[in-house]
């Protein structure tokens, strides 16, 4: 088995810290808002990382984070008039509600920020003693980033770069302007906590690094994140933590990339921002995952207005053909040992879920044959593509009542006229023999007929225009 680590920009043959036993980590949502389909796509990626890790044989312990006070958070409570504590809490059940309607699993481990208020202090506290960290007369702690000489590993940024773009603001007392918060001394009306330094609060970046230390130690095995993290946020994790145990922190550094939506990049200032919990109200979280995961986890995800419609229409033809072959021959029996071991290969490679999607057309058309020929092996095959793909958050559900649920939704998915099929695989087969003259000529009678065909490398799709 093979990760792609970001440290080392290579794939890497994947032997934890300890054998047979993997400690993982995630950085969760900062709640100052709802939860988007970004947050959605990072907290599934990590959970299948879990669960196929498990499949291996490891034993995982998984911890997740949420950052429960921070500068965004405390903006956020004064304007809605809550109290930063019960304003966080009130998201934190939110989202929680939300990610159970997502079918995405806890993970091992919860973890927040006001609940390790003395874990960060004493991480601190050792910080100022090995001289990593210095205080200012105002109450603030700052991360001496000179102290660190291999800052910068993560992100393959120089000292001297970042300081070509970073400077002093009005109020702050650092010795060089790279420096980074560990502790913000409160201002009036703020959440706060006392410390050696006056009342105040952690900085973002040393909740996660006192979070990790506490649930495990001085060293994990996977840390993970959006891309956005790489800088600053997990290049300081590396610094606080490597300058407190003098050992190398994390073994295997992830990222998962970024979504986009149609070319742009997703934020609240753009106003494109994707609620999770409107997408849910449209689509079936296996649509969404089925979109979300076409793309290995380390590229962007562009969310075009057909992407979710596209995946929707894909599981339900695949539920149909499930239900055909469970209604005609009834649950399979022993499985189909060689859908497990392609898939297994596609997860092997840096946890390659698109290319474990891909294999789906073929599998299902060939299941689609053997139902036709009457052949009773099909039911096997299909009771294997649900042990394995649900893995992934696939096939889980009983097809009748996803395909009710489905129709229930306003018919997005209407069924296709018989004559317009046969003319679409008249097409696809000229194609295939490189008669584009036929093949034009095709499309052209099947849009004159007011539907749509759509082209991939491996298969075609029709939809009425």
């Amino acid at each position: 088995m093979r990760i792609y680590n970001t440290l080392t920009r290579t794939k890497e043959d994947f032997i934890p810290i300890e054998e047979g036993k993997v400690k993982m980590y995630a950085c969760g949502i900062t709640v100052s808002g709802e939860a988007h389909i970004g947050h959605g796509f990072q907290a599934l990626i990590y959970d299948i990382m879990r669960k196929y890790l498990e499949k291996k044989g490891y034993s995982v312990t998984y911890a997740r984070n949420y950052t429960d006070v921070d500068d965004k958070i405390i903006a956020k409570s004064k304007e809605v008039g809550i109290p930063a504590d019960e304003y966080a809490a009130m998201m934190i059940e939110n989202i929680n509600g939300i990610m159970r309607k997502m079918e995405v699993d806890d993970p091992s481990v919860w973890l927040k920020a006001t609940q390790n208020i003395d874990n960060i202090i004493e991480f601190i506290k050792i910080l100022i003693q090995k001289g990593h960290a210095y205080a200012v007369p105002c109450g603030d702690v700052y991360f001496d980033v000179a102290s660190f000489p291999a800052y910068g590993c993560l992100s393959n940024r120089s000292v001297e770069d970042m300081l070509n773009g970073v400077r002093i603001e009005n109020g702050e007392e650092k010795k060089n302007p790279a420096d980074f918060a560990l502790w913000k001394a409160a201002k009036p009306g703020e959440i706060s906590w006392a410390s050696p330094w006056g009342q105040g609060r952690p900085g973002w970046h040393i909740e996660c690094s006192a979070m990790n230390r506490a649930a495990f130690g001085e060293q994990i095995d996977i840390h993970g994140g959006g891309r956005d993290l790489i800088f600053p946020h997990h290049e300081n994790e590396i610094a606080q933590t490597e300058a407190l145990t003098g050992k190398r922190f994390v073994k295997y550094w992830t990222h998962n990339g970024l979504i986009k939506v149609n070319g742009q990049k997703m934020s609240k200032s753009l106003g494109n921002s994707l609620l999770l919990e409107d997408l849910l109200a449209k689509y079936s979280n296996e649509a969404i995952k089925f979109a979300l995961l076409q793309t290995n986890y380390r590229g962007d995800i562009n969310i075009t207005d057909d992407l979710f419609p596209e995946a929707e229409k894909h599981l339900t033809e695949f539920y149909k053909i499930i239900d055909a072959v469970e209604e005609k021959f009834g649950k399979g029996e022993k499985g189909n040992i060689g859908i497990d071991k392609r898939f297994d290969k596609c997860m092997d490679d840096d946890f390659n879920t698109a290319l474990a999607l891909s294999n789906l057309f073929a599998s299902f058309k060939a299941i689609a044959k053997k139902l036709n020929s009457g052949d009773a092996s099909c039911a096997d095959d299909v009771m294997q593509i649900r042990a394995t793909y649900s893995l992934l958050g696939l096939f889980k559900k009983d097809a009748k009542k996803y395909l009710a649920e489905i129709a229930e939704k306003g018919g997005k998915l209407e069924a296709i006229p018989q004559n317009i099929l046969d003319l679409a695989e008249e097409r696809w087969q000229a194609k295939q023999s490189r008669d584009w003259a036929k093949a034009d000529a095709l499309r052209q009678e099947i849009e004159a007929l007011g539907y749509v065909i759509k082209d991939s490398k491996t298969e075609y799709s029709v939809s009425k225009k």
